[in-house]
């Protein structure tokens, strides 16, 4: 059984990472933080993540401009606080409930991917929305100011 859930695993995030992906030229690889990042925070954070989204003046307090985040943190990036702040277990009013989120399920699933018999198989719904937030994370880690 663990073989299975290895391989599941592995078999999510190789899913997992061509979804993210979309259509790219050809040329180069695709930046999967940064189209994350687009679609799902720009409209409040701003392109450049400033803060300042078509979204953002409709807002009190503003958005936060996301290029100081290491700043603000003695000059280390705060990953692990960004991941949770995203995937709802840090809350952040600005971006609702935690049951629902502004971006929805998209950086969470626990609905299992499959049954077989009597058996659920959990694993690439949650390993999609892991990929697609750990990419998330590090684009917003190279938006840093230096």
């Amino acid at each position: 059984m663990e073989h299975l859930k290895v391989a599941i695993g592995a078999l999510a995030i190789v899913i997992g990472l061509s979804l993210i992906a979309g259509e790219a030229p050809a040329q180069s690889a695709p930046d999967w933080g940064k189209a994350e990042y687009e679609s799902n925070c720009a409209s409040c954070h701003g392109l450049g993540g400033k803060g300042d989204g078509p979204l953002s003046e409709s807002f009190r307090p503003k958005a936060a401009d996301l290029t100081t985040l290491a700043t603000r943190n003695d000059g280390v990036f705060p990953a692990q606080r960004v991941y949770e702040i995203i995937d709802g277990r840090q809350e952040v009013a600005a971006h609702g409930p935690r049951a629902m989120p502004v971006w929805g399920r998209d950086y969470r699933s626990h609905v299992p991917d499959m049954t077989l018999g009597d058996i659920q198989i959990y694993g690439l719904k949650d390993a999609v929305a892991h990929n697609k937030l750990v990419a998330l994370v590090d684009y917003l880690h190279r938006l840093q100011v230096k």
